[in-house]
């Protein structure tokens, strides 16, 4: 197994995973630590950050501690770094919304980074979302939410399964995105030939 979950400092989740035992790593960094996760029902295997908001003084000796002072880069980043050095392939991140703005839309910058080295999915208590690949299989979402949004453009996109399709047409950040669609079909399929593509599904 190669999936990590993550929390980070954002907006503390009320819905988290139920099965934990999916995940070969759970980790957090320090701010998400302080601020929420130690109140969580699951014990993390490691914290890391710049340690600016945790005491390792004061955590159960269980929990490993790694430090990462780089000011380069920001906690989430490097917490995605020792994933990938840990031979992790897909990772579950809670906490990336909510709080200040800035943080968030840096996230998303963050996510884009690791996108052809992680399979990186966001979840809060509104929806799951994800930078997707040319090609996508969505299944089980009848009935859901499915917005499309090009960073910064997204070409020749085609769509099966949603209340208003695409059919081989492009989506432009600053002219044409393509918010608050529907799924009208359990399965939907989305592909694309060019940019980059953010996929937001409801909960």
């Amino acid at each position: 197994m190669s999936k990590a979950l993550l929390f980070i400092n954002g907006r503390k989740p009320e819905k988290i995973p139920a099965d934990t035992e999916l995940y070969s790593v759970i980790t957090c960094t320090d701010g998400a630590y302080s601020r929420y996760v130690k109140e969580l029902p699951l014990t993390v295997d490691y914290i890391s950050g710049d340690l600016d908001s945790i005491n390792p003084a004061h955590l159960p000796s269980s929990i490993q501690v790694i430090e990462t002072p780089d000011q380069n880069s920001t906690d989430f980043h490097k917490a995605l770094e020792l994933l990938l050095e840990r031979g992790i392939t897909e990772v579950d991140v809670y906490g990336a919304t909510g709080g200040e703005i800035d943080h968030f839309i840096g996230n998303l910058a963050i996510a884009l980074f690791f996108k052809d080295k992680l399979r990186i999915t966001f979840y809060d208590d509104y929806a799951k979302f994800f930078f997707s690949g040319k090609k996508t299989r969505l299944r089980n979402i009848k009935g859901k939410i499915v917005s499309l949004i090009p960073f910064f453009e997204a070409k020749n996109i085609s769509t099966e399964g949603l209340q208003y399709p695409l059919r081989g047409e492009s989506l432009v950040f600053t002219k044409r995105v393509g918010t608050r669609n529907m799924a009208d079909k359990e399965e939907v399929s989305i592909s694309y030939t060019e940019g980059e593509l953010l996929i937001y599904i409801g909960r």
